[in-house]
C-alpha cells in the first residue's frame, strides 16, 4: 500500500515562493494566472500487513508530527492501493 501526504501553507499565510511563480508565469504571457500556492508532497510506502485503517491512524500522526508545522501549515493524506 503506497499513500501520498500533501503538506502546504494554510490560505491565510502568505506565500512568497507561489507569487514569485505566478508574477513568471504572468511575465510569460500567462495573463490568466491569479494566484498561486506552493507545496510539497510526500510518497510514503507502508509495510505488507499494516491495515489501512491503522496507516492512515499513523499518517495522521505523521503528518500533524513531523511533516507539517500545524500552525502555518495544512495537510491531505491520500491512501492508494
Amino acid at each position: 500500500m503506497k499513500a501520498r501526504v500533501f503538506v502546504s501553507l494554510k490560505s491565510t499565510v502568505l506565500d512568497p515562493q507561489g507569487q514569485t511563480v505566478r508574477s513568471a508565469l504572468q511575465g510569460l504571457g500567462y495573463a490568466g494566472i491569479a494566484e498561486v500556492r506552493q507545496g510539497k508532497f510526500f510518497d510514503i510506502s507502508i509495510a505488507a500487513g499494516v491495515t489501512r485503517e491503522q496507516a492512515r491512524k499513523d499518517l495522521e500522526t505523521i503528518a500533524q508530527e513531523v511533516l507539517a508545522n500545524p500552525v502555518i501549515e495544512e495537510y491531505q493524506i491520500e491512501v492508494l492501493d
